[in-house]
């Protein structure tokens, strides 16, 4: 047996947001993920390949006033899907542009990485 944990990739993630219903709604008409379930506060949805927790403050009473989403903090940096070609990402920046959501120039990463990236942040700047 391997000295390490053997992960298949990720299952799902929990993100803590401002606003729930604003989140799913977020989630769920600009990356096209469903709601499973209601969590009571939250919910979960899944676009098929990853799940995705979305739910208020475990703790309201810690809960910083105003709180928004900061890469430069310990934890979480970003998360990133991923489509199947370039012309998914070119429907993207028309997806965005039509809800208003600001972005990034579709950037070629180069052949290090052999992928093209579209850089958004959802209602919370995540």
């Amino acid at each position: 047996m391997a000295d390490h944990i053997a992960t298949q990739g990720v299952h799902h993630f929990r993100l803590t947001v401002s606003d729930v219903a604003r989140a799913v709604a977020f989630y769920s008409e600009v990356l096209g993920f469903k709601k499973l379930m209601d969590l009571n506060p939250g919910a979960f949805l899944s676009n098929g390949h990853v799940g995705l927790g979305i739910g208020p403050h475990h703790d309201p009473s810690r809960a910083a006033s105003g709180d928004r989403f900061d890469e430069n903090r310990i934890g979480l940096d970003h998360l990133s899907f991923g489509v199947g070609r370039r012309a998914d990402l070119e429907h993207a920046v028309r997806v965005l542009d039509k809800r208003g959501t600001p972005h990034s120039e579709i950037r070629d990463l180069g052949p290090a990485f052999g992928l093209y990236i579209l850089i958004f942040r959802d209602p919370d700047n995540i």
